[in-house]
This record gives structure tokens, sequence and C-alpha cells, in this order.
């Protein structure tokens, strides 16, 4: 059963070394994350789980240990999803780059509050496909927590990755709205296709973390909405 969730954005800058002297600019959403993993640490999961968008040869299950890099970026940076099990071997799969940006936030919270892994999910993989993954994920153990990493928008402004695109602010208003309400039916319903045109990255994990949260009678909290960069970024946390 699901007992908390923490929602971040994945943009690689929120990596002060890939951010270099831009890093200062995502501040407040970096402690935002702080915040939000707390609430995951406070609520005493067996089993963390990471969900975030990946491309097609990146999706699917990552065990605890696997290896994330940020060298595409620029940057000689390594990342490890959690602990290798003693006895286990190392895990070789590279973690897409949103998971690697969920494995730096752990690793900078310190986590150790239980075991963790990561899914990788498509990016237009159907909402109804995606609620029943969530539900999946949610029947793992007694007490799972979700770390949900996914971004908004990117067309809020002329200079972002989508141009500017005037249906962008209404939509990633209403994701923050439902994400610091844990409005799981307004997440569940989010239209697919307008998603895919704004290039919000987030939509197929937001709808995991609908499924998850079903019947769990989790409360929400928005502790952060921004666009820099013209990119919708949200922080959430549930429990």
């Amino acid at each position: 059963m699901l007992v908390a969730a923490a929602v971040c954005p994945c943009p690689p800058l929120l990596v002060p070394e890939v951010a270099a002297g831009a890093a200062p600019e995502l501040d407040a959403a970096r402690d935002a994350c702080v915040d939000a993993l707390g609430v995951l640490a406070a609520a005493r999961p067996d089993l963390l789980i990471v969900v975030g968008p990946a491309e097609p040869e990146a999706r699917g299950p990552y065990p605890a240990g696997s290896p994330g890099s940020f060298a595409g970026f620029g940057v000689d940076l390594a990342v490890r999803l959690g602990e290798v099990p003693a006895g286990a071997a190392v895990p070789e799969r590279p973690l897409p780059v949103s998971l690697a940006v969920g494995a730096w936030l752990l690793a900078r919270a310190r986590w150790a509050g239980a075991p963790v892994e990561a899914v990788g999910v498509g990016e237009s993989l159907a909402a109804d496909r995606c609620v029943q993954a969530g539900r999946d994920l949610a029947a793992r153990a007694d007490r799972v927590a979700l770390l949900v990493m996914g971004d908004g928008s990117a067309c809020r402004t002329v200079k972002a990755p989508g141009y500017l695109d005037e249906r962008a602010v209404d939509f990633d208003t209403a994701v923050a709205r439902a994400l610091g309400a844990a409005d799981l039916a307004s997440l569940g319903s989010l239209d697919e296709s307008l998603a895919y045109e704004l290039k919000a990255a987030g939509r197929a994990p937001w709808q995991v973390l609908a499924g998850a949260a079903q019947g769990a009678g989790l409360g929400g909290h928005l502790l952060y909405e921004e666009a820099p960069y013209g990119v919708g970024y949200a922080v959430a946390a549930w429990s």
C-alpha cells in the first residue's frame, strides 16, 4: 500500500554541477525536493520506488545500485540508485536521466530509510495502463513510498524548448492544483494528447502515482511551482 509520495521535477539542471553558473536559479526547487523527501522518510516505508519518464530503450525496472551518469551533459559525475544489496551483482544497465536525477536527490538527502528500486515509464503510455502500473507498484510491499520524477509543459515562453504555447499555463496550473490536493481523478484524467503537444514529460509518472494512491487516503501539499527556462516544475508531498 502507498503510504507517501514525493513529486519532483527531473531536469539535469537540478544538479548544481550540471547547472554550473546558473545553479542558484533552482535552489528553491532543490530545497523543496529535500522537504518532500523528508516526508517519505517520515513515513517509514518498506520500499521506495523512483518513477520517471524514459525513452523506449530505457523503460522498465531498475534494481538497487543501478548506475547513472551526467557525462552526457559535460559533467564527470556518477550516481547510484541506493546501495547494492549484500551478495547481489552490481547492476550495469544505466539509469535514464530522470531516474539519475532521482538517484542524485536521494544521495543528496542521504537516503537510508528503505531499499530503493526504480521504474522507467514511457511518456506515451496510455492513462489506464499508467494507473494499473501504479496499482501494481503499490502492491509491492506493505508500506510503499514513491519518488515521482516529471516536468510539466516545456512551452511557457518563446525561449522554452517547445516554444510558446498559450495552453501551457493552464495545463501546468491544473497539474499543480491536482498535485497539491492529491486529486487522483484530475491526475488520472490529464489529456494525453495535450500533454504530448506541450512536451509535459511528467504526465505518465503522475498518472502512475494516481493509480498507486487509489484507496490510500493520502493528502497533498504543494511545495514549489515555477517555470524557469520556460518549463513547468512542481514539487509536492503526499502523506
